[in-house]
């Protein structure tokens, strides 16, 4: 994540068209927040204990939610921007995915073990009707996008897409869950997971030539027009 981060600040570097340069700020952020708390949890901080009310005692890694509650709106914002949503709809997903993350948190912190699955779902309806705006808001703008828009979209909406769903499952079967897998295994496929949708959405976003321009041929000059 840290060499992510390093990456796009090089590739960003003196940029000057004020839309690339949104992109860039907005891209550097996201692996750039989740190597620091990726950081913090190596350093062991950001970790908590939460003792359940079967006498379980679970090792809880909130500063992985705090990482998801500014690298995830981070990600939509950049689909919504690339999409060319207005503001009710991006401030509508990033409020959705605030919704998520924190109910997401509160399951994972809550004692009695079986509300911990009643969070698990509120948190998982949020998480659909994220999907409703990206399949539906969102992809409904494509007629206006240009051909290189269009392709960098749903190459990004579907990665989103299918890591996004792979999270609430890891959740549901690892140690916050049901305790099918390790903290380990868990940890690791959240790793996996995080640097993927964070740094793989990056590079793609970043080297797409919606992005990047020479989407269209550049308009003739006037002295141009008047040789012909």
């Amino acid at each position: 994540m840290l060499l992510g981060t390093v990456y796009f600040i090089a590739r960003g570097w003196g940029v000057t068209d004020p839309r690339q340069q949104e992109y860039y700020i907005i891209t550097i952020l996201i692996p750039g927040i989740a190597a620091a708390s990726y950081l913090s949890m190596l350093f062991g901080f950001g970790l908590t204990q939460v003792t359940l009310n079967t006498g379980t005692t679970l090792d809880i890694y909130w500063a992985r939610y705090a990482d998801w509650l500014f690298t995830t709106p981070l990600l939509l914002l950049d689909l919504g921007l690339l999409a060319g949503a207005d503001r009710n709809t991006i401030g509508a997903l990033i409020g959705l995915d605030a919704f998520m993350i924190i109910t997401g948190l509160v399951g994972a912190l809550t004692k009695v073990y079986t509300f911990r699955f009643v969070w698990w779902t509120v948190s998982t309806i949020a998480f659909l009707f994220i999907l409703y705006y990206l399949y539906g808001a969102l992809s409904a703008r494509m007629d206006e996008m240009s051909e290189d828009a269009q392709s960098t979209f749903r190459t990004l909406r579907t990665l989103v897409v299918v890591l996004w769903s792979v999270y609430p499952v890891l959740w549901l079967v690892g140690t916050e869950g049901l305790g099918l897998v390790g903290l380990f295994g868990e940890t690791l496929g959240f790793m996996i997971l995080d640097v993927t949708a964070k740094v793989g959405f990056g590079l793609i976003l970043l080297r797409s030539r919606a992005i990047m321009g020479d989407v269209e041929a550049p308009e003739p000059s006037a002295a141009a027009t008047a040789d012909d």
